[in-house]
């Protein structure tokens, strides 16, 4: 256990103005208020905070970062309160060791739902001073280090938290050693035996490959101080886990990797990096396809380096990573490597973090806080969040030549939503390199792309499935939701202005405003899109605004039968619609306030047709469903029996063709056709020379002789319909034809 004395000179060594009596305040206030506690392990409760604030001050870290480490556990463990630590070490530490002590209540293993809104409060926690994140990290390490003295359901669970969360969020901070030692933790608690298989491997390497990486080392260094380039080498083996997760992604074996080794280049200048490059490149064959400049185009979590792949000494595959002394540190420590925490007077900056802002691994913490206030729920922004977390990057170009990072495997979609919100929202296709090129079209690394938009387009829900990122997915699932509330409320508000027209009233948002308490609804809007719904009936929504009227007797609906040419009839008075037929059998209506327009399936109006359909020409009437919207009928259907006693969910409808933009309309036909040879054949081409479109179709034999059609159309009106219906009985294979479904 590290001692008082070793701790302080520690930070003395690299912090001089560091404050050496708050360190030694907080390490015996820490000591005593844990006492005889003990660890699972029986070791005194106080070396694990003890051993976390050594962990953060090999990273370098600030003396009030140190002190939080000391004292992080007190409030959740211990007596102690927030108002002691304010009063003894100042509300900064007080604020942080808080902050840490909610982040340890949070489960993030549980159902998705609660993982999710504990991950958002866990983010919450840690962007207002990322050195909460830094305690939080160590500390998680120093748990996964003695995890072997937990019982084994609380060692899995402490692990698959450390691979979900904690290891990719250390990387996603830039600091590569500590995600890779928490993955190989968890690794070895969660897959055992997977682990012990490939040290097992590594070791027989090992031996095979004796002096392989030293041999390696000395060529590179002999190397480039033949060509005067400052530098010095280092090779390093892959981690157990890496290994393993490469293994199982390519479905290779550990013989079949190439860069099991890999060999750092570091060198003083940014220069120097492209000097050492291209000596590299003129002594040895570099393997095409594995050269990344990360240098002029950093990763998301500022990590900077050339990489490459050669055909180096022994004909082996060696990796190489070539960058500066900056980069490196910056490599290994992430966020703590910036040193950003005290300016030149020692005060604390905006945020707690003096420069963050030139953190681009500090910015996308920020922005995932932004996201939660965009009002997401909790599982799309976990979703998202997981994804950013675990994904490696491919950098894409817009034709300005702005840089856009996205997920590996991601498209067009993807690349339009990153750019922004509304350019994903309108796109209809993509150039890529000057290509029209299909939006599912993976992007690769330096690809320009180009986004067609067109005002007119709302994104298919259907792009959910073809999104790689959250951002993306969220988006398109928030449009989705915004289309549908905007046509419920539009369906609401036609349906309003009708209500109130009955009443000899004028329609106005300024007077349901109102009613909103009546209505126990926020806005308009709102008690709109809820009509539209089915879940409030205009009836009420009058009442409540003019609630000193007396109510209005409900319509009688009057139902009478007669035959005519085309069949039997249901006369209906629907919500002041009065049918009637005259002698001749020819339909007309009486009514007050006009119906609803229907323009169909690809109107802005939540439409559905009903098993037989309705095309232009027929009478009808909609029927109102809760949450789905309207369903169309002619008004004949004998369907329309078994609403006789809603009379609150008959809509009146009206036909509104757009001539400039026709659409089709479904139809279903019922055939008794001779079952011989070609008959369907027939059936299809009377259909097709009529332009009509078969949608679907479903055969039965009744009787050997005679088979039983019915076929689901879509037709322009009702005269077309009728037409493919004359067209059929004239053949002579054709016994009965007839519309079926209504």
């Amino acid at each position: 256990m590290t001692r008082q004395y070793e701790l302080v000179e520690r930070v003395l060594s690299y912090q001089p103005t560091a404050d050496e009596a708050l360190l030694n305040r907080a390490y015996v206030y820490a000591m005593k208020a844990h006492g005889n506690q003990k660890r699972a392990s029986g070791a005194p409760f106080f070396s694990h905070p003890l051993e976390v604030a050594a962990i953060l001050a090999e990273m370098r870290l600030d003396d009030a970062t140190i002190a939080t480490a000391l004292l992080h556990d007190t409030i959740e463990d211990t007596d102690t309160t927030r108002g002691e630590i304010d009063a003894l070490f100042g509300r900064e530490i007080g604020t942080l060791v808080d902050g840490l002590t909610k982040i340890k209540k949070l489960d993030l293993v549980t159902k998705k739902a609660e993982q999710a809104e504990n991950f958002r409060k866990l983010l919450l926690a840690i962007s207002s001073d990322i050195r909460v994140l830094l305690v939080k990290l160590a500390d998680r390490l120093h748990n996964m280090r003695t995890l072997g003295a937990m019982k084994p359901a609380k060692r899995k669970i402490i692990a698959e938290e450390t691979m979900d969360i904690y290891a990719p969020l250390a990387g996603r901070m830039g600091m590569q050693w500590l995600r890779e030692e928490l993955e190989g933790h968890a690794f070895k608690a969660l897959n055992p035996e997977a682990f012990a298989t490939v040290v097992e491997r590594l070791a027989i390497l090992r031996e095979r490959n004796q002096g392989l990486i030293d041999e390696i080392a000395s060529a590179l260094t002999a190397k480039l101080k033949e060509t005067k380039v400052a530098g010095f080498v280092s090779g390093r083996e892959k981690k157990p886990y890496a290994i393993w997760s490469k293994m199982e992604r390519k479905q290779i074996s550990l013989e079949q990797l190439s860069d099991i080794y890999a060999f750092r280049i570091v060198v003083p200048e940014v220069e120097d990096c492209y000097r050492a490059l291209s000596v590299v490149h003129t002594t040895w064959h570099a393997v095409p396809g594995r050269f990344k400049d990360y240098i002029s185009n950093p990763k998301q979590n500022d990590y900077q380096s050339i990489h490459t792949t050669i055909i180096g000494p022994r004909h082996q595959r060696v990796e190489l990573q070539i960058r500066t002394e900056r980069m490196h540190s910056v490599a290994d420590y992430g966020v703590a490597a910036h040193t950003l925490y005290k300016d030149s007077n020692g005060a604390l900056g905006p945020e707690g973090v003096v420069g963050s802002q030139d953190s681009n691994a500090y910015r996308w913490l920020r922005h995932l806080v932004g996201m939660l206030l965009d009002g997401d729920n909790p599982e799309e922004f976990l979703e998202h969040t997981k994804l950013e977390l675990f994904q490696d990057q491919v950098f894409c170009f817009t034709p300005k030549g702005r840089l856009i990072a996205l997920p590996r495997g991601a498209n067009p979609i993807d690349f339009a939503y990153a750019v922004h919100t509304g350019i994903g929202n309108t796109c209809v296709g993509a150039k890529i390199n000057g290509r029209p090129m299909p939006l599912v079209t993976e992007l690769r690394n330096g690809d320009e792309v180009e986004i067609i938009c067109s005002k007119a387009q709302l994104p298919p829900s259907a792009w959910q499935s073809l999104a790689v990122t959250g951002k993306a997915r969220s988006a398109i699932r928030r449009a989705t939701r915004d289309a549908v509330r905007a046509q419920y409320g539009k369906l609401g508000r036609e349906i309003l202005v009708r209500a109130f027209q009955r009443r000899e009233k004028t329609f106005s948002e300024e007077s349901l405003a109102a009613a909103l308490g009546r209505l126990s609804q926020k806005t308009a809007e709102d008690v709109m899109a809820a009509v539209g719904r089915g879940e409030l009936g205009s009836a009420d929504v009058v009442r409540a605004v003019f609630p000193e009227e007396k109510p209005q007797e409900p319509p009688k609906r009057r139902r009478k039968v007669q035959r005519n040419d085309e069949g039997w009839f249901g006369l209906r008075k629907v919500m002041g619609l009065k049918f009637r037929w005259p002698g001749s059998g020819e339909r007309t209506c009486e009514h007050g306030p006009s119906g609803i327009p229907i323009r169909g399936l690809r109107g802005d109006l939540p439409v559905s047709f009903a098993a037989g359909g309705a095309v232009p020409g027929d009478r009808i009437v909609g029927i109102l469903t809760p949450g789905q919207g309207i369903t169309i009928y002619p008004i004949h259907a004998e369907a329309l029996k078994a609403f006789d006693e809603e009379p609150e969910r008959w809509i009146d409808v009206t036909w509104d063709i757009d001539e400039d933009n026709p659409q089709r309309f479904p139809a279903k036909i019922s055939l008794t056709v001779l079952n011989e040879p070609g008959s369907l054949a027939q059936v299809a081409t009377v259909i097709g020379e009529a332009n009509g479109n078969i949608d679907n179709i479903k055969m039965t034999n009744s009787v050997p002789d005679y088979t039983e059609m019915l076929i689901d159309l879509e037709v322009w009106d009702l005269k077309h319909l009728n037409d493919i219906i004359a067209g059929l009985r004239a053949k002579d294979v054709v016994s009965r034809a007839a519309r079926a479904g209504a």
